[in-house]
């Protein structure tokens, strides 16, 4: 099939990050498009002042007329989150409308073009969002497909319109096995961490995907593979591929050296692909995010970015929403949201906070999300939360799952070792910080955690005026 065959782009799940940006790309491409999603967002409110109609009944009345009308002219696009009962889903398979996964689109966007791919159980969102950005602020002609909202560019889509052909950047999602639709040039993997344990099974086969990831890349193209990663998935290069480490690693083959805090801000050297670039400061914090710009300057190096450019580019990098963003600071607190759900997430950034500020104390409010991580990771995720200080846990975000039995938050809580720890359901937590005094006051958790931010920052905010008031 050819996508110029069709003239109607209809998503299932719009409201998904990765299907936002793909419903955006068809939209600025000329293309009709619509979709449903449970629930209205930003996103699909940014997506409808984008001309893009979105219904959130799912009737078949609420379906727009034209994709009902249209059918050999409607391409209908798919989220694995839907779920199998879905009645728009069940009538557009009984119709035998051209039904297509988002992860087989993007392959079909990117076929025979440039494309730099980004895959890792973690990491891959900021990784592909400092590439595109390194080239983009570099004058190179990119288009890119991301995972999330960039503060520089406010979107997860970014575009070239000019007549030059540009290199795509995409996050490749190893969830249900997508990236393996991609065929990339330049390929990183950022981590091999087991997750998604309820599509996979056991960790051995998520390392198994990303072999098969690494087996995608085109002969005469590179893979950069994080030196934390299970060196096996090397082994899954074809032939002229070339395969080099990246990291901290002092053995890496791209690495960065002399890392340092100094007045707030992450300084480190790049080491690697015949040069040296000294004194680089990294524009967001972090010592992982250290990780994923060593990655990004390797392939900006690769697609002949200049290191002054590199230098410029990434000190002005502003990073994604929800990846270690800081929401407030004021004179007494701060407020840092952060997307993290996974253990090993999550323990990067606490290192890194507790990095930025090691005299104060550190508050996490974590909401876990789905029930099968937390029955997976529970003792990995009680390791990883008790580096803070604090710890204030509340109930699972289910998102696509059932409950399962015996699996709540309680078996995370009853493993924490932090100095204090408290378990509310996440509407109480507003209530129970507005009791309390916070330094530095965490929001981590990829589910609804997120809408609490407003409030939270609209609480320390008035404590500070109150405090500043007497």
């Amino acid at each position: 099939m050819k996508l110029a065959d069709y003239h109607n782009i209809y998503f299932l799940g719009i409201g998904g990050i990765g299907m936002s940006a793909l419903a955006r790309w068809f939209c600025k491409n000329g293309f009709r498009v619509g979709g449903y999603d449970r629930t209205p967002t930003a996103l699909t409110t940014e997506l409808e002042a984008e001309g893009v109609t979105i219904h959130f009944e799912d009737s078949l009345n609420a379906m727009p007329a034209w994709v009902k009308e249209e059918r050999e002219r409607t391409l209908v696009i798919l989220t694995p989150a839907i779920p199998k009962n879905h009645l728009g889903w069940s009538f557009l398979r009984f119709e035998e409308y051209t039904i297509k996964k988002r992860a087989e689109v993007l392959g079909m966007l990117t076929h025979n073009r440039h494309t730099a791919a980004v895959a890792g159980t973690h990491g891959k969102t900021t990784t592909s969002s400092m590439i595109a950005h390194l080239l983009k602020d570099s004058g190179k002609p990119v288009s890119a497909f991301l995972g999330g909202i960039t503060a520089n560019y406010g979107s997860n889509l970014i575009l070239h319109n000019g007549p030059e052909e540009p290199v795509i950047v995409a996050e490749a999602d190893e969830f249900d096995r997508s990236f393996l639709w991609l065929e990339p040039e330049l390929a990183v993997v950022t981590a091999t961490d087991a997750d998604h344990l309820d599509i996979y099974g056991d960790a051995a086969k998520v390392v198994e995907a990303f072999m098969l990831f690494v087996g995608r890349v085109q002969p005469g193209g590179t893979v950069f593979i994080n030196s934390n990663c299970d060196a096996i998935i090397a082994n899954g290069a074809g032939k002229g591929v070339e395969v080099l480490s990246y990291g901290l690693a002092t053995d890496a083959s791209c690495r960065a050296e002399n890392v340092r805090v100094e007045n707030g801000a992450f300084y480190f050297d790049y080491v690697g692909l015949e040069e040296e670039i000294r004194d680089l400061e990294l524009g967001i914090p972090g010592f992982h995010n250290v990780e994923n710009a060593v990655a990004a300057i390797s392939v900006a190096l690769k697609l002949k970015i200049s290191t002054d450019n590199i230098r410029k580019a990434l000190a002005s990098f502003r990073g994604v929403k929800r990846r270690f963003e800081l929401v407030y600071k004021g004179g007494n607190s701060v407020l840092i949201d952060d997307y993290a759900h996974h253990p090993e997430e999550i323990r990067a950034f606490l290192k890194s906070v507790r990095a930025l500020y090691p005299e104060k104390k550190l508050t996490v409010v974590f909401q876990p999300h789905l029930y099968t991580r937390t029955r997976d990771f529970h003792e990995g995720f009680a390791e990883s939360l008790s580096l803070a200080d604090e710890v204030i846990l509340t109930n699972i975000y289910p998102a696509r799952e059932e409950p399962l039995e015996g699996v709540e938050s309680q078996i995370i809580y009853n493993l924490l070792t932090a100095k204090e720890k408290k378990m509310v359901k996440l509407q109480e937590v507003p209530a129970l910080l507005e009791e309390g005094t916070y330094e530095v006051l965490m929001t981590v958790g990829a589910g609804s955690i997120d809408t609490l931010i407003p409030q939270i920052k609209g609480l320390l905010e008035k404590k500070e005026k109150e405090e500043a008031n007497g």
